[in-house]
C-alpha cells in the first residue's frame, strides 16, 4: 500500500547527492544490541517493581552486567509506588559496581516529587547541594521550580522563585511558564495574569506552552469561548497548536454538550496533522453516543490497541491468574534512534532480529529523532519493506517536513510527486510547515511549487486556511529576496478575495525594509491602505525607522504627522521617536525635530513598546489581543467578586 511498491522497486535515497559519509559499524559491542539488552532488563525490573516480593526480585536483576544509569533511570520513572521506589533505591546500595550519576539522582528527585514526598525530596536536594555526590553539579533554580511545583510544595516553590528573581540570573521562558501554571492551578488568577504581564514587559516571548496554560486556566474557570478565541488566534501568530490544547478543548466542549464545536476541533486537528491521544477517547465515545459516528470513526480506529504488540507478564501465583502483572513492552524511540546513528549492515541485522512491531506512531517518533538526515531517510526506506508496515500520510508528511527543514529540495520534490501519483492526502499543517521551512533555506522557488500543488497534496483548502498559507508563502518569498514574485502573489491573494491581515503587510514591510528595498516597502504600504487595512502604530513605526535609516528623515516626519492626525492619536515608541529626532537633526530639519520633541513631551521609555519590535521578529503581533482576552476574563471575575 502507498509507497511500498516504490521502495521495493528502487531506493530513492541513491538519487540524492548527499555528502559522502561512510558509517562503519561500531565496535563497542554494537549499540543496537546494547539497547535491546537494556530494554529487556528494564522490563524485568518494571515487573519486579510490581511484585509482592520486590526485594528478593531485585537480587539477580541488579547484578546483571547491563545495569547502568540509563537502566536505573528508566526503571525509576516506571515505579508504581513510593514503596517500590524506596525498595529499589535501597537494593542498589548493595551493588558495588553501581554508583549514582547526576542523571539518576535528578530522575529520583523527579519521582519523589511525583509521589509528593517533600521531606525525602528536600533531603536529596540538600545532599546534592552539600557535595555528598562529588560528580553531581549543584541544582539549578529551574530544576527546583519543576520539582517543588510537581510536589505541591508551594512555600518552597515561592521561595525559590523569589531567590531566582533577586539573583542576577534572568528567569527563562520556561520558568515563567511554570510559575504562571502554578498560580493558575491554585486559582490565583490575578497573579497568573501578572506573570504574563511581567514576561511581556521584560521582552520574553511566550511559546505554545504559555498559551496552553492560558487555555487550561480559562477552561477551568468556565471561560470556554475565551479559551477557544485564544486557540483560534495561534495559527495567525505562527504558533504551533499542540495535542494537549486540542485535548483540553475537546474534553471541555464535550462536557458542555457543544458537539458542533467538538466536530470543528476534530476537523482542525486533522488539518494540523495531529494524531489523537488516549485522553480524548472518552470524548469520542460521547460524540458517538450523540450521533456523530462518521465524524469520529477514523479517530476511534486510530486509537485502538495494536493486537500485534504482546504484553510482558509476571505471574505471582500459579493458582490465581488474577495476580498476573501485565505491561506493554518498554521502548524508547529517542534512545533507539540514538543507537541507530551509525546505519550499517550489522545495525540493520540486529534491528531486524529484534522483531520490533512498527506502527505509524513509532515510525514518526523514530524519524523525528534520527540523526543525521541520511540515517532518517535510510530508515524511512528500510521500514517500508518490513512485514506488517505500510507508510501512511502521517509518516510520509513527517519525513517530507524533515527533509525540507534540512534543505533537501530535490528529494522533497520527488517524494511529493510520488504522493500525488499515489493519491495520498497530506495534512494541511504539514504542507504549510514545508513552505515555512523553505524560508530558512531561502528557497522561494520550491515554496511556490509546493503552494501551486496544495490542492493535489491536501485536497480542497478552506478559505481561512488558505489565508494562512498565503501569508506563510509571502514571508518565504520575501526572505528569499523574490520581491517580484511576492508582490505578484500578494496581488493574486487580494484578487481572489482574501484580504491579508495587517500582520502580513507588516511582515512583508519588515523583510523588504531589512533588504533596503524602498519601492517594495512603499508599494506594500499603499496596497494595505487600498485594501482597507488601517495602519497601526507598529506599521507606522516600521516606516519611520526605515525612512530614517535610508536618510529620508522628511518622509519619516510625514509618517509621524499622519500618526498625529489619526483619530486614535497614535504615537511611536520612545526609541523610534529618538531615532526620528536624531535623523531630522542630521538632515538639518531643525524645525521638524523641535515639533516632534514638543508633541512627544512626557513620553516615557515604556518597555512594553520597546519589546514589541523583538516580539514581531518571532511573529507575535497578536500578543496584545491575546493578553486582553486573557486578562479581561479575570478582571471581570474580580470585579464581580468585589460586588
Amino acid at each position: 500500500m502507498y509507497l511500498n511498491k516504490l521502495f521495493r522497486a528502487r531506493n530513492i535515497f541513491n538519487c540524492l547527492k548527499f555528502p559522502v559519509r561512510h558509517f562503519a559499524s561500531q565496535s563497542d559491542n554494537n549499540k543496537i544490541s546494547i539497547y535491546f539488552r537494556r530494554a529487556k532488563l528494564i522490563d524485568s525490573i518494571r515487573l519486579a517493581l510490581r511484585s509482592s516480593e520486590t526485594s528478593s526480585s531485585f537480587t539477580s536483576l541488579l547484578n546483571d552486567p547491563s545495569l547502568d544509569s540509563f537502566v536505573v533511570s528508566n526503571a525509576l520513572v516506571s515505579a508504581p509506588s513510593i514503596t517500590s521506589v524506596t525498595s529499589f533505591v535501597e537494593s542498589l546500595k548493595s551493588i558495588p559496581q553501581f554508583s549514582h550519576t547526576q542523571h539518576t539522582l535528578y530522575v529520583l528527585a523527579k519521582v519523589l516529587a511525583k509521589f509528593k514526598q517533600t521531606a525525602k525530596l528536600k533531603a536529596l536536594i540538600n545532599g546534592i547541594n552539600s557535595g555528598k555526590f562529588p560528580k553531581v553539579a549543584p541544582i539549578s533554580y529551574m530544576d527546583l521550580l519543576r520539582w517543588y511545583s510537581t510536589a505541591g510544595d508551594f512555600d518552597s516553590f515561592l521561595a525559590t522563585w523569589d531567590e531566582m528573581r533577586y539573583s542576577r540570573k534572568q528567569p527563562s521562558l520556561e520558568a515563567y511558564n511554570i510559575v504562571m501554571r502554578i498560580y493558575a492551578q491554585r486559582g490565583m488568577n490575578c497573579e497568573a495574569v501578572e506573570i504574563l504581564h511581567m514576561m511581556i514587559g521584560e521582552g520574553v516571548v511566550p511559546n505554545s506552552r504559555t498559551y496552553t496554560v492560558m487555555i487550561e486556566q480559562l477552561i477551568s474557570n468556565g471561560k470556554l469561548e475565551l479559551a477557544m478565541n485564544i486557540f483560534s488566534l495561534l495559527p495567525e501568530m505562527h504558533v504551533n497548536r499542540t495535542l494537549l490544547q486540542y485535548s483540553l478543548l475537546i474534553g471541555a466542549f464535550t462536557s458542555a454538550n457543544q458537539f458542533d464545536t467538538v466536530k470543528s476541533l476534530l476537523s482542525n486537528m486533522q488539518m494540523d496533522g495531529m494524531v489523537p491521544s488516549v485522553s480524548i477517547r472518552e470524548s469520542l465515545h460521547q460524540m458517538q453516543e450523540a450521533g456523530f459516528f462518521m465524524e469520529t470513526a477514523n479517530f476511534v480506529q486510530e486509537m485502538l490497541p495494536d493486537d500485534r504488540i504482546k504484553n510482558i507478564s509476571l505471574l505471582e501465583d500459579d493458582d490465581d491468574d488474577d495476580n498476573e502483572v501485565m505491561l506493554k513492552p518498554w521502548l524508547d524511540p529517542a534512545a533507539l534512534a540514538n543507537a541507530l546513528r551509525y546505519w550499517g549492515p550489522e545495525e540493520v541485522s540486529k534491528l531486524e532480529d529484534a522483531k520490533v512491531i512498527w506502527t505509524s506512531r513509532l515510525v514518526c517518533k523514530m524519524i523525528r529523532n534520527l540523526h543525521p538526515i541520511e540515517t532518517a531517510w535510510k530508515f524511512f526506506c528500510w521500514v517500508s519493506q518490513q512485514p506488517g508496515f505500510s507508510h501512511n500520510s502521517c509518516t510520509i508528511s513527517k519525513m517530507v517536513t524533515i527533509l525540507a527543514r534540512h534543505g533537501h529540495t530535490d528529494l522533497v520534490s520527488e517524494l511529493l510527486s510520488k504522493v500525488k501519483s499515489e493519491g495520498i492526502k497530506l495534512p494541511f499543517g504539514q504542507v504549510r510547515t514545508i513552505i515555512n521551512y523553505y524560508s530558512v533555506s531561502r528557497n522561494g522557488e520550491a515554496a511556490l511549487k509546493v503552494f501551486h500543488d496544495v490542492n493535489k497534496l491536501c485536497g480542497p483548502v478552506p478559505k481561512n486556511y488558505l489565508s494562512l498559507l498565503y501569508s506563510t508563502l509571502l514571508l518565504t518569498l520575501a526572505k528569499s529576496k523574490m520581491t517580484s514574485d511576492a508582490l505578484d502573489v500578494l496581488d493574486d491573494m487580494i484578487l481572489s478575495g482574501i484580504i491579508p491581515k495587517i500582520e502580513t503587510f507588516s511582515g512583508l514591510m519588515h523583510c523588504f525594509a531589512h533588504q533596503g528595498d524602498i519601492r517594495a516597502v512603499q508599494r506594500i504600504f499603499s496596497m494595505a491602505k487600498q485594501s482597507g487595512v488601517e495602519p497601526d502604530a507598529y506599521m507606522l513605526k516600521l516606516l519611520i525607522s526605515f525612512y530614517c535609516k535610508s536618510n529620508r528623515a522628511i518622509l519619516a516626519f510625514r509618517v509621524f504627522e499622519e500618526m498625529r492626525n489619526d483619530d486614535n492619536l497614535m504615537m511611536p515608541d520612545f526609541a523610534t521617536k529618538q531615532l526620528l529626532v536624531k535623523s531630522l537633526w542630521k538632515e538639518s530639519k531643525f524645525r521638524e525635530a523641535a515639533f516632534v520633541e514638543d508633541k512627544t513631551q512626557g513620553m516615557n521609555n515604556d518597555p512594553s513598546l520597546v519589546s514589541r519590535s523583538s516580539l514581531f521578529k518571532t511573529k507575535f503581533l497578536h500578543l496584545k489581543t491575546v493578553y486582553d482576552i486573557y486578562s479581561s476574563a479575570f478582571m471581570r471575575t474580580n470585579s464581580e467578586d468585589a460586588e
